[in-house]
């Protein structure tokens, strides 16, 4: 296979990291482009140079010409569209979280194994180039054993609302809107063991905040301020089979100084942070050591871990490679999703 032709579903915000990764890449074309909303998807359509524009994701899926498709709809709609994309043939790249519910994950993989087709889960800080430098370093045994991992995405005053704060779509709030992505990493980065229990707290307090005034956020297309019923702010101890943990809190708005993004992880041999910059921590000589990466970015490049991803994606189409993402760890990532809001609602731990 030579020229990739891609048809991308859903043209919200999200889809714009896709379609100008698709667009810049020598193998890869936007062939296609499906929004419930004709106007948006004739203007993306336009922007990017697509053959065609469909109102129904269905139609876009029925076209010959279409090798691989980006999922960027609505949480609840992943696995529907998923499961038709693979039936139809197509290869799939789906935005994160994979899905809403462990039920439906087991149905995606099920259908990419009587496929034939790949499917890779947009786990996007996987393909930042911090995070595969210093995966790099602990599969070279440089951290030893990594036996703790925590994180925490604090957003002040951060509810999208919309889509975001309407749990029949989205599944719930910053658990599966931000915690997705912190949960993987950090998961990815310690070699991804086996999750057995989870114990979670979410809380619901504060609501959008839409009274609150002199301070900007980010608003969804469809933001509507009199409706929300997903958790304001959501934390969990994740323990693993080989006696690693987790810790993790993430919120879209909370009564905190200013926003923070904070993920380290810490091994017998050695420690080091991915956000807010990169460091390692190490002994030598009976020292204690912080070392800083020469690196083009301290930081985490969004722009740039699209493209890695997308560029990852086509290869993996063209050659006919397992992902890096692969719907198995997508599955796995929403038992423990799941686990969370689970144990939340129960008040104990949740054993997987």
């Amino acid at each position: 296979m030579s020229i990739v032709k891609i048809g991308v579903i859903g043209t919200g915000s999200i889809s714009d990291f896709h379609l100008k990764a698709y667009a810049a890449h020598p193998e890869a074309e936007v062939y296609a482009v499906s929004d419930l909303n004709e106007a948006r998807a004739q203007a993306a359509a336009g922007a990017h140079g697509a053959a065609k524009a469909y109102t129904d994701y269905r139609d876009l899926l029925a076209d010959p010409e279409i090798d691989a498709v980006s999922i960027c709809t609505w949480n609840n709609t992943h696995a529907e569209i998923c499961i038709a994309a693979l039936q139809a043939g197509k290869h799939v790249l789906i935005e994160k979280p994979l899905c809403r519910t462990v039920q439906e994950a087991l149905q995606i993989q099920e259908a990419v194994k009587a496929s034939g087709r790949l499917l890779q889960v947009g786990f996007v800080r996987r393909y930042d180039s911090n995070a595969q430098l210093l995966r790099s370093f602990a599969d070279q045994g440089e951290f030893g054993d990594i036996y703790y991992a925590k994180a925490s995405y604090i957003r002040r005053l951060g509810n999208p609302g919309g889509w975001f704060s309407d749990k029949s779509r989205s599944g719930g709030g910053p658990l599966i809107d931000i915690g997705v992505h912190v949960i993987d990493l950090c998961w990815y980065l310690m070699g991804r063991p086996k999750a057995v229990s989870v114990s979670g707290n979410t809380y619901s307090r504060l609501g959008n905040r839409a009274h609150i005034q002199n301070l900007s956020s980010y608003k969804a297309a469809d933001y509507d301020a009199r409706y929300n019923d997903v958790e304001d702010m959501a934390n969990a101890l994740i323990r693993f089979e080989n006696g690693a943990s987790l810790m993790v809190d993430v919120s879209f708005t909370l009564h905190a100084k200013g926003d923070e993004g904070i993920i380290k992880l810490y091994g017998d041999k050695g420690g080091f942070e991915v956000d807010p910059e990169v460091c390692i921590v190490t002994e030598k000589h009976d020292t204690i050591l912080n070392i800083q990466p020469q690196t083009d970015d301290s930081g985490f490049q969004f722009e740039q871990a699209f493209a890695n991803e997308i560029a990852h994606f086509i290869e993996c189409v063209q050659q006919n490679k397992q992902p890096l993402s692969p719907v198995e760890d997508g599955v796995e990532i929403m038992k423990i999703l799941n686990a969370v809001y689970e144990s939340a609602a129960a008040g104990k731990e949740i054993y997987l």
